[in-house]
């Protein structure tokens, strides 16, 4: 993060009617159905899994038709269709287990790859382990091959059990299944010709030892039917032609999303628990990897790191060189290979010199973890490592495409990767930046402007004892300089840092050069824009010096704006996972800024809560480590509201 510490600005008045930590209801129905969460998984139940997959199918095809068994008892027009999806299910082709690959993935459940399973992971339930084979939709880079899409996806949620058959390839990951709305306002899930309402809240079942989750959602879907029999008499009449699903997706509810609730924020919240051990682990060993601004030779090796760090959660991975150190761009199939991609930013480099560590190493102590960059931000990049790492334990995938850029030169205001992030904003849908939070955990709506700028002044070197007269000296006019540009801050908006000087070369000599690197924050364009037109005609103030202004970097400024509906589905979401959460504008500039300025959706702060960046005292809270992994999992699963109008 290139920018002072922040999180001295009030809380906005962004216009929302949204409470903070009050769900909407389009936050709340847009969660994709997920099976059971694997807060303890067992690799000798998963192993058997892989290698008994013919006994799986079975096992499924069996829960699959006792399913049917109990919704057709309710309602024989679905005996047929509930018939043949059971036949489709126990057709479907084994897949093959892949060797778990590391970083995160070590510590989570192993996932296995190719073919129509995506993962077997064991659930812990009533005290017995019983493996739930949960099928992906669609294959991501490096887990199928080409082509190859898996024959059923089964989930479990409070509403069921869902089983969805295989799309078309014309129509790739689209849900077979759809929510849609009666005459009479009740929601209702339609699968095949089967019709379950959501007008009575169905009684809660738990599965106990030996009983398969299919089958424990199967008798759910049983005492829904029957709940809702008398309740939606009417409104069954009256869906009986029931409404077209909405043509654009963000008007569309996929039916998981009431079949899920509340499993899913159970599932994210348990597993993000299971998981945040791991992440704090790989967090401090990316802050042994000392990666200072500049230093090619290290950038270049964390960069290798973290790609296969990435790659191992099935994202396909390029690196762009750069004059100071490789920058990375990933990229993340999506369920919805159609929609916008959801672009993520973040930066591998820090403002801690070689050789820091020596006597500051990476520590953790009192429910923290300190060393050089580790808010700044390794522990942000192993958070999204994290979340994606969540999502393919629960047999997830993205709900839209996500591209990820990983710049080099963040720090010194990304005068290379800014060219490399800007070409990946044309048809983003939202951007989101994984720079620290506020201290407090608020995210970042806003950000002002910055530049660096370097001031050259020139002049003649002569014996500071025989000649003294004959010399013009560079450090003279460099101070008086200074001081004049220090007025610069009495102007509203404008914030000046005086961060590094050099010249001369000895006390000697009359020094023949001199420079300064200035730090300047904008609250607004037009600060910005004075400052920097004053800077660009300064004038020596004596004869024979010559004063040279460069712009190193810029950042436009991204201002507040008011009813921000990116906010208000972050701020949703988290109330669901039981977070409260809100936002706030911050005081440094980052590469969000160069989003934010051009109007697009956008929210930064969304990695590690911690305090001290740029300082001695830089720290995360461990224990809000499993709560922004859950955040960010729930960010990629689920779809984005419309977030601008329509055009």
């Amino acid at each position: 993060m290139d920018g002072s510490p922040e999180g001295d600005h009030p809380s906005p008045a962004d216009g929302s009617s949204v409470t903070p930590g009050a769900p909407d209801a389009a936050a709340v129905d847009a969660l994709p159905a997920i099976a059971s969460p694997a807060p303890d998984p067992h690799a000798a139940a998963i192993a058997a899994a892989a290698d008994t997959a013919s006994a799986a199918r079975a096992s499924i095809a069996t829960a699959d038709e006792d399913a049917a068994v109990a919704v057709t008892e309710s309602d024989p027009n679905a005996t047929a269709a509930a018939t043949a999806t059971a036949g489709r299910v126990a057709a479907a082709p084994a897949r093959t287990a892949v060797p778990n690959t590391p970083a995160i993935r070590a510590a989570g459940a192993p996932i296995l790859r190719g073919g129509a399973l995506a993962g077997a992971v064991a659930t812990r339930t009533s005290g017995a382990t019983t493996p739930v084979v949960r099928p992906v939709a669609g294959a991501p880079a490096g887990r199928a091959a080409a082509g190859a899409s898996p024959s059923v996806r089964a989930t479990t949620g409070g509403l069921g059990s869902v089983t969805r058959a295989a799309a078309a390839p014309a129509t790739p990951s689209t849900p077979a299944v759809r929510a849609t709305t009666s005459a009479a306002g009740a929601p209702t899930v339609r699968t095949g010709t089967v019709s379950v309402g959501r007008s009575a809240a169905p009684p809660a079942v738990t599965p106990t030892s030996g009983t398969p989750v299919l089958k424990a959602a199967a008798v759910t879907a049983k005492a829904t039917a029957t709940a809702t029999t008398s309740a939606s008499a009417s409104t069954r009449g009256a869906s009986a032609a029931p409404p077209a699903v909405p043509a654009d997706p963000a008007d569309a509810v996929d039916v998981a999303v009431t079949a899920a609730l509340p499993g899913l924020p159970q599932a994210l919240s348990t597993r993000a628990r299971t998981l945040a051990g791991a992440v704090r682990r790989r967090c401090a060993d990316l802050a042994r990897m000392e990666s200072p601004s500049g230093d090619a030779p290290r950038l270049n090796a964390l960069a290798e790191e973290l790609g296969a760090g990435f790659a191992a959660t099935g994202a396909t991975v390029r690196r762009e060189p750069g004059p100071a150190g490789d920058h990375l761009v990933m990229e993340w199939a999506g369920e919805r290979e159609d929609l916008p991609h959801l672009l993520v930013v973040g930066h591998h480099d820090t403002v801690w010199p070689a050789g820091t560590l020596a006597d500051w190493p990476v520590e953790e102590s009192e429910g923290r973890l300190s060393g050089p960059g580790v808010l700044d931000m390794k522990a942000g990049l192993a958070l999204l490592e994290g979340a994606f790492a969540l999502l393919a334990d629960l047999g997830q995938r993205p709900y839209c495409p996500v591209r990820l850029v990983v710049v080099a030169d963040e720090e010194v205001g990304s005068p290379d990767g800014r060219r490399l992030f800007e070409r990946q904003l044309a048809g983003a849908a939202a951007v989101l930046g994984l720079e620290p939070a506020h201290p407090d955990g608020r995210l970042k709506t806003a950000r002002r402007g910055s530049s660096r700028v370097r001031l050259t002044v020139t002049g003649r070197e002569a014996h500071a004892g025989n000649d003294a007269a004959e010399g013009v000296s560079a450090v003279d006019e460099l101070v008086d300089q200074l001081v004049a540009v220090r007025g610069l801050t009495r102007q509203p908006g404008t914030e000046l840092n005086t961060g590094r000087i050099t010249g001369g070369t000895r006390a000697n000599v009359i020094a023949g050069r001199a420079e300064a690197e200035l730090g300047l924050r904008f609250a607004s364009a037009e600060a910005q824009r004075r400052t920097l037109d004053t800077l660009a005609h300064l004038t020596a103030l004596r004869p024979g010096a010559r004063i040279r202004t460069e712009v190193l970097s810029s950042r436009p400024t991204w201002p507040e704006r008011s009813g921000n509906p990116l906010l208000r589905h972050v701020r949703s979401l988290a109330a669901v996972l039981g977070q409260q959460l809100d936002g706030a504008p911050a005081g440094g500039a980052g590469d969000t800024n160069l989003a934010g300025a051009r109007g697009l959706p956008t929210l930064d702060g969304l990695g590690a809560v911690g305090a001290g960046p740029h300082a001695r005292h830089e720290h995360i809270r461990v224990d809000q480590l499993a709560p922004r992994i859950a955040l960010l999992a729930g960010l990629l699963a689920v779809p984005l509201p419309r977030l601008r109008g329509r055009s």
